[in-house]
């Protein structure tokens, strides 16, 4: 029964997304205020009947139901109930419900809490979400149905794939989607401001909020995804260029450049039709993102591989919502009035240079990616492309990114000059120079690009504070707290942001530059020596899990700052046969040392690698850092309460005329 109350759900959902597009695209057009009531209505039903079928298949995995189909597939019961419950979006047909209730729920809320909206305005963007949710509904119920049935039902089912049995990959895709799916509002935005003809400062105010909340989900997700493989994979590195891990980094590259193009935008004006076109790009990624891991085309730990003929679906989706919103664009884009003027040394002009680093960052990681698929697709090679390939074109235009992330604060709007900038920025400038040349002196030459990747991180961390003393400094005497009092909390989160960039710049820079590898056959009482360390093989045992079995292996650790234990697992899991690792790490303030064991390597032997990875977790703790700035961003409410100030204003104006 469980089963069948979602499918229900779903199609309810289904007609219940097409009547929310009609009757809101009707409604605006004729500016039929009962229409769209009723449309907004439906986007609030709509979210309530998806959130029950997702209900409904959490349940299912819940009491081990194994006459739905997809609960047998992943999950049995053996499976600890935490991985029972995650199963649910740990495959396909799971993940795409997932999908579909979250980006019901931004339009819910943007129905329910888009009083602010011009009502034109917030109906065309509801029925965009509409027409969105309809095509992935309508996909998933003919090509990806959860709630299919089994008969006769096995006694118990398979289970879950065991490198998703991990908390983090509970947690990751949920928020990770919160940041995909939350980009299609931006979209939304998008189209409905070029059929209304119709970009301004208010608009920007009103989009920000949305795009800043899906950037700070997408920050988080693609780091917890990072952190996931690290301890888990077992094989010693936080990023692989992997063809899905690309997928989620596109969308966030041209949703940063979005949210800085939405300054502009709301504070002078300008920009307009480019801010549009990375709302459509930013979203266009993320369903490029979708198709990558659903069609089976590129090979990925991440993807779930499946039915080619579903990423044909999903390529008509992609090519019919991204190539109508581009042709929509390419006949009122002209139109649309770009605002102020501005010279070349301005806020303005650096905000579009970093667009532009941004976009050409995103293409670089584009063409990596799919290079690979159209030379199999042409001439049938089979051809991979690495972290070189990535090092060479990606690092150089983000290290000249870099350099405009601390200068464009600084910049005054519409006009400055290079001497004043100077100025401005000589302390950090100062202090990169040195890092750099101390680097070079220190280490070598042939350790001249980590040189200068730390001082490009301190550039970087230094520059944030400078915008809030720009406003700090000359204070009368006894003044300085009222001003940092009064500092808006859109500054605390600029620095906040800023200085997480240049943490994790920090974090790579050092893993890239000097961590340090060894791989050995051990015996029990065998020792290996690395980055002053040395690894002592105490035991070797069989230990039983919930639902696996594994072999583990214990380590002393001595090092510089005396020792510490270390235990690595290689697990098997019986239902399925297939391997995983846990990998020990033991996590210090300068690195991490990390060891992991595979195969045997003969009679009592086993193979052992270890890595010395030093300041590995700013890596993570910047991310988290940007993240935490975003929200910080977030809780300023000062423009959203001038935007609904001016919708009131223009209300009374238009009333008092009438």
């Amino acid at each position: 029964m469980i089963g069948e109350i979602g499918q229900i759900a779903l199609i309810l959902a289904l007609m219940l997304a097409l009547a929310q597009t009609v009757t809101l695209a009707m409604g605006a057009h004729r500016g039929d205020g009962g229409l769209i009531a009723m449309g907004r209505m439906a986007a609030a039903l709509q979210f309530g009947f998806i959130a029950l079928a997702f209900a409904s298949l959490i349940m299912g995995y819940v009491e081990n139901d194994t006459s739905i189909a997809l609960v047998a597939a992943h999950s049995n019961f053996d499976q600890p109930f935490i991985y029972r419950v995650g199963a649910a979006w740990g495959s396909h047909e799971g993940s795409m419900l997932l999908w579909v209730l979250i980006l019901s729920a931004y339009g819910a809320g943007v129905a329910l809490f888009g009083e602010a909206l011009r009502e034109g305005l917030r109906a065309r963007v509801l029925a965009v979400q509409g027409a969105i949710g309809a095509a992935f509904l309508g996909f998933s119920l003919l090509t990806s149905n959860p709630f299919l049935r089994l008969t006769p039902a096995p006694f118990d089912g398979a289970e879950l794939n065991p490198i998703l049995q991990d908390p983090g990959l509970v947690f990751h895709p949920p928020v990770l989607y919160l940041g995909y799916v939350g980009l299609s509002i931006a979209f939304s935005f998008g189209v409905a401001s070029l059929i209304e003809g119709r970009v301004d400062a208010d608009w920007a105010r009103w989009v920000r909020p949305w795009v800043l909340g899906a950037w700070i989900f997408l920050t988080l997700g693609i780091t917890m995804g990072s952190v996931w493989s690290y301890y888990t994979l077992g094989w010693g590195g936080w990023w692989f260029w992997d063809p899905v891990e690309n997928a989620s980094l596109m969308p966030w590259l041209l949703a940063t450049a979005l949210l800085h193009c939405c300054l502009v935008l709301e504070k002078r004006g300008a920009l307009a039709s480019w801010t549009i076109l990375l709302a459509i790009l930013a979203f266009s990624m993320s369903l490029v993102g979708t198709f990558l891991v659903r069609s089976g085309v590129l090979t990925s730990v991440h993807a779930f591989a499946v039915d080619p003929k579903r990423g044909a679906y999903l390529l008509g989706m992609i090519g019919t919502l991204t190539g109508a919103a581009l042709a929509l664009f390419a006949w009122r884009a002209p139109a649309l009035k770009t605002g102020a003027l501005f010279s070349a040394v301005s806020k303005e002009y650096a905000i579009t240079l970093n667009n532009l680093f941004l976009v050409a960052a995103t293409a670089t990681v584009f063409l990596g990616t799919f290079y690979p698929v159209f030379m199999d697709a042409l001439h049938g090679d089979k051809l991979s492309v690495g972290p070189p390939y990535f090092n060479a074109t990606f690092a150089p235009i983000f290290m000249a990114l870099f350099v405009l992330v601390s200068a464009g604060p600084m910049l005054n709007w519409k006009r400055d000059s290079l001497p004043g900038l100077w100025m401005r920025l000589r302390v950090p400038a100062a202090a990169a120079a040195l890092v750099l040349v101390a680097g070079i002196l220190i280490f070598g030459l042939r350790h001249a690009l980590a040189a200068l990747g730390f001082g490009l991180g301190i550039w970087l961390v230094l520059g944030a504070g400078l915008a809030p003393w720009r406003r700090w400094k000359g204070a009368p005497k006894g003044g300085l707290w009222a001003r940092v009092r009064s500092t808006p909390l859109a500054v605390y989160g600029l620095v906040l942001a800023h200085a997480g960039l240049g943490v994790t710049t920090l974090g790579v820079t050092a893993m890239e530059g000097w961590q340090s590898q060894a791989v050995a056959a051990m015996h029990v009482g065998d020792r290996l020596s690395l980055a002053h360390r040395t690894y002592t093989l105490e035991s070797v045992r069989q230990v039983e899990g919930p639902n696996y079995q594994a072999i583990q292996a214990r380590f002393e650790v001595q090092g510089p700052f005396g020792a510490h234990a270390l235990s690595t697992e290689r697990r098997i899991y019986p239902a399925s046969g297939t391997p995983s690792t846990a990998a020990g790490i033991a996590v210090g303030a300068l690195g991490n040392d990390y060891v992991a064991i595979g195969e045997a390597a003969g009679p009592g032997a086993l193979v052992v690698r270890a890595w010395r990875h030093p300041l590995v977790n700013l890596i993570w703790g910047g991310a988290f850092l940007m993240a935490l700035g975003g929200a910080v961003s977030l809780a300023d409410r000062r423009l959203r309460v001038a935007a609904i100030a001016r919708t009131r204003a223009a209300t009374s104006l238009a009333g008092a005329a009438a």
